[in-house]
């Protein structure tokens, strides 16, 4: 564990991170085209500094539709979406269903 501050609370919410990631990319697909579609995605934040901002803009939107199309076939939502779903009360598939069973049953104790 790091031994200082800030990086023991960047390595706790990494960690969260990962725990609230997985689950919701189950699908060997999703999980895949996921690990090409976040680098592609964030490449195009610098790119639309130091190139052309069209190729920074193409990232972005090539990286994105990588990850809405692993979450079509996965058949959950894309997390981006699913706070504004919520907050417009429209539903909202978190894990994929046949995965959601899978997940490990958590009971809340008093």
């Amino acid at each position: 564990m790091p031994s200082f501050p800030i990086a023991r609370k960047l390595f706790r919410f990494a960690k969260r991170a990962r725990r609230n990631w997985l689950p919701r990319h189950q699908n060997a697909f999703n999980f895949w085209i996921h690990m090409v579609g976040i680098p592609v995605a964030v490449a195009g934040v610098p790119l639309l500094f130091v190139a052309d901002w069209e190729w920074g803009a193409g990232a972005l939107a090539l990286g994105y539709l990588l990850q809405w199309v692993g979450h079509r076939v996965e058949g959950n939502d894309v997390g981006e979406l699913i706070p504004l779903k919520r907050l417009l009360g429209l539903p909202v598939v978190a894990i994929a269903p046949q995965y959601a069973a899978a997940e490990p049953a958590t009971s809340e104790r008093a």
